[in-house]
């Protein structure tokens, strides 16, 4: 059953050196807050997995906490380059970074074979590109039935999931509705997972089109009002679109990213 813990507490448990870690929400419900937790704790050499890394991904890279990038495309949404994840690749600074670039059908194909126990997935999302040709965990196999070649791509079953959602009521079962993408998959392909939510509530009130994660899937919710900033929560909070075009200019030199970093991360708090 999961445990509602704070977020200090609830990234301390799940997060440690080493691990794979998937962050996932696609514009929407972005786990900023959890992802500022982590650099402020220090965690290094993290695999890190995400369909589109960010922001906070650039953030993660620039501070020095990833080694490793798992994804299927990354920038600044509307804006344009992730400038630390650039500066990672092109000089090594503050440290290399290996890329393994999928496709958005293979990651989220990965994310379902992982939540289903099983090894891999097949798709023919790749038929006709030259991704195979460059990463590694893309093979071809052939269909037993049909004699088809198709391609196969291993389970993503990362060490840590999290992810931020809207509502947990007090059994610790969450609920999200929006825009929502491979969430639910990747928590339940994780050994560990951490789910920051808007709000705890005595009981969920049904959402169109609403997804719930029950609290056996879970391992920690933690209550982190605005977490998503600059991203946005449906019902809570609204796409901060300015941020985005200023991070362009804070991240574009080492100095200023650092210092903005420094300032408004590091030396800042979780709300209790």
């Amino acid at each position: 059953m999961a445990e509602i813990v704070s977020l200090t507490d609830g990234v301390a448990g799940v997060v440690h050196d080493g691990d794979t870690l998937v962050m996932e929400g696609f514009t929407h419900l972005i786990p900023f807050a959890a992802g500022h937790e982590i650099i402020r704790q220090g965690r290094r050499d993290l695999t890190l997995v995400r369909m589109t890394p960010d922001l906070i991904y650039d953030q993660l890279i620039g501070m020095g906490c990833a080694t490793k990038l798992v994804f299927s495309w990354g920038g600044n949404p509307g804006v344009g380059s992730l400038h630390r994840f650039r500066d990672a690749v092109e000089n090594a600074w503050p440290l290399p970074l290996e890329l393994e670039e999928h496709s958005h059908a293979g990651m989220a194909n990965r994310y379902l074979a992982g939540a289903s126990g099983l090894p891999f997935a097949v798709l023919r999302g790749y038929v006709g590109t030259d991704l195979p040709a460059h990463t590694d965990t893309i093979k071809p196999i052939t269909c037993p039935f049909t004699g088809e070649v198709l391609t196969a791509v291993p389970a993503l079953a990362p060490d840590v999931t999290i992810i931020h959602a809207q509502r947990a009521d007090r059994n610790g079962n969450v609920q999200m509705w929006g825009i929502v993408g491979v969430q639910k998959e990747a928590v339940l392909a994780a050994k560990r997972s951490l789910i920051t939510v808007e709000e705890i509530v005595d009981s969920l009130d049904p959402r169109p089109q609403d997804v719930i994660l029950p609290s056996f899937a879970t391992t920690y919710i933690a209550l982190a009002p605005g977490g998503a900033h600059p991203s946005y929560a449906q019902g809570y909070s609204y796409r901060d679109n300015a941020f985005y075009t200023e991070w362009d200019g804070i991240s574009r030199e080492r100095e200023t990213f650092l210092r903005w970093m420094d300032e408004h991360v590091v030396r800042r708090a979780p709300a209790a």
